[in-house]
């Protein structure tokens, strides 16, 4: 039962609510009443409720919340179902009993706030809360900055009472500038910058003896911009600086490495000297996730580091909009255009054609062996180039791939064959000629289907309206079974691209096919399934007219691993 609730919790943290919701009904008919199983279920409902479209189901969404929150709260009397409860009544027009509800969880908090040595964030906030459905709106920005000191850095609590102090302030059709600068969730950063030059390097950049003024230079950027999380890779350089300076003021970090550990070590940390590879170790063994961009790099290719970087930036962009707070570049930078993509260079101009405003960081000049490095930090006028591309880039693209597979293909009549081909086949290949040069490959076995688009757009669009005409296509009127329907899953990452040598057509090769591949099998009928980099790519290209909703840490087929999915849907 409570690895089940922490699911539960889990999926609605993440913003599953529907997953979630079936997973604590199906506690309640079990029996599990306890006051923690129905309140994280009225959650549920809460969470569905605010980001329902529909006025009718939303209607029924809040009062099954309060209904929920009610039972909840006669059973325990727990200060934090009364505010819930009170809070939900509000929502559905009860002033009077969510005032009198109030009144008495102010009174609880208050006679607990007396007893209480150890944390008090939660007593403060609901004190807050309960201000707020009053509307007494000075007494409830005095509680929620009492609640803000006592947070600290737990930034889901107080992205929690943030969203419950917008729900009400909305019912109040009041300004919420005030009581929302109390409940302020520090910004969180990305951040890229140069490795320290290996030994067989042409031209020096970051040398060995530049190390504790960029390290002095980072720390004092952290301290100004105070971020709460930090997303970076972990090359041995100015990476693994930002992450030690962000782990000595206990932020939390969060590391992508483009390929495989060992390989990476091999390629980004070593090259500065083998005291780079315990602090390496020390920051992975500390960071909240490290994310594993591809299981193999690329050879002689950057777009393995190109691919890592825009993972960094979708993650934090997603993360960022969860929490409803900023996101700030740092980059430790020469000023130059780089060695290639992947680099320092290529990251900030992706970071600025997001509209990011990047803080930068100029290393300090190169000196002569016999002078000292003395300061770090200016950035001054810094023009960037466009990225060079070298020969080494021939036949290494970033791509967007669809698997797709037809449930129900197998119990089909040989009489219904040919109306598959003609009516379920020929509607696809409708989409595919309409697309035109969108679809740069297309390969088709019976009833699977694999595409390679250009873009990360490109392939979200068009498997939304390929599963849309699926799902709504009268199938029995075309003498093919009404439950024929289409299991679609899509992913982008680096792939090598050729002509084959047997078809003499375009085609694409690498472990993110068999990724793409892998996503399919486990997508529930009519719907559309994404990775986690492809809802990160689509984060960070600013593609808002997609929906992903978390989906949870699914299982792949034969054995592939288990991996984060979410469901695609429009905005």
């Amino acid at each position: 039962m409570r690895l089940q609730q922490l699911q539960g919790l889990a999926l609605a943290r993440s913003g599953a609510w529907e997953r979630a919701s079936v997973i604590l009904e199906g506690l309640v008919r079990q029996g599990c009443t306890d006051v923690e199983t129905l309140g994280m279920l009225a959650r549920t409902y809460k969470d569905r409720a605010i980001h329902c479209s529909n006025t009718r189901e939303t209607r029924k969404l809040w009062r099954r919340a309060a209904a929920i929150y009610a039972e909840a709260h006669e059973a325990s009397a727990d200060y934090w179902t009364g505010i819930n409860a009170a809070t939900t009544a509000l929502l559905i027009g009860e002033k009077a009993h969510a005032a009198r509800l109030a009144r008495k969880v102010r009174d609880i908090c208050l006679r607990k706030l007396r007893r209480t040595r150890g944390d008090r964030y939660w007593l403060l906030a609901t004190l807050g809360e309960a201000a707020l459905i009053t509307h007494d709106l000075p007494q409830a920005e005095d509680w929620y900055a009492k609640a803000r000191h006592a947070a600290g850095r737990r930034i889901g609590d107080l992205q929690t009472s943030r969203r419950n102090a917008k729900l009400l302030l909305d019912f109040w059709e009041v300004d919420p500038a005030a009581v929302k600068a109390c409940l302020c969730i520090p910004p969180m950063t990305i951040f890229a910058g140069h490795m320290l030059d290996s030994v067989d390097r042409p031209e020096r950049r970051f040398p060995e003896s530049a190390e504790a003024v960029v390290a002095q230079a980072i720390s004092e950027r952290i301290a100004q911009v105070a971020p709460v999380t930090g997303y970076a890779s972990a090359a041995c350089g100015s990476d693994i600086l930002f992450l030690e300076a962000m782990l000595r003021g206990g932020r939390e970090i969060y590391i992508v490495l483009p390929c495989g550990e060992e390989e990476f070590i091999a390629t980004s940390v070593l090259a500065g000297g083998a005291s780079w590879l315990a602090r390496f170790h020390r920051v992975l063994e500390k960071a909240t996730r490290v994310v594993i961009a591809s299981s193999q790099r690329l050879s002689g290719h950057g777009i393995s580091y190109d691919y890592a970087n825009e993972l960094i930036l979708g993650l934090a962009t997603i993360r960022a909009a969860h929490l409803e707070t900023e996101l700030i570049p740092i980059a430790v930078w020469d000023g130059l255009p780089g060695d290639g993509p992947g680099g320092t260079a290529s990251a900030i101009a992706r970071w600025r054609q997001a509209g990011l405003a990047v803080e930068l960081i100029a290393l300090p000049p190169v000196q002569s062996p016999n002078e000292s490095v003395t300061s770090a930090g200016a950035a001054g006028r810094i023009r960037l180039t466009k990225r060079r591309k070298g020969q080494g880039n021939l036949g290494v693209e970033i791509r967007a791939m669809l698997f797709a597979d037809a449930v129900g293909f197998s119990k089909l009549t040989e009489d219904e064959l040919p109306k598959f081909v003609r009516h379920f086949l020929g509607l696809i290949g409708q989409l595919i000629r309409r697309a035109g040069r969108k679809v740069i490959s297309k390969n088709t076995w019976g009833d699977g289907l694999y595409l390679v688009f250009g873009e990360v757009r490109s392939a979200a669009l068009f498997a939304l309206e390929l599963a849309d005409k699926i799902n709504r296509r009268n199938w029995k009127a075309s003498g093919l079974p009404a439950g024929l329907n289409l299991r679609i899953g899509v992913h982008a990452g680096p792939v090598y691209a050729c002509i084959n040598p047997i078809k003499q057509t375009r085609d694409f090769f690498g472990t993110h096919v068999s990724r793409t591949a892998r996503i399919e099998p486990i997508t529930p009928p009519g719907q559309v399934y994404a990775s986690e980099a492809f809802a990160a790519l689509a984060a960070g290209q600013q593609l808002n007219d997609l929906g992903f909703e978390y989906a949870g840490q699914v299982p792949m087929p034969n054995d592939y691993g288990i991996y984060p999915m979410y469901h695609m849907t429009r905005a």
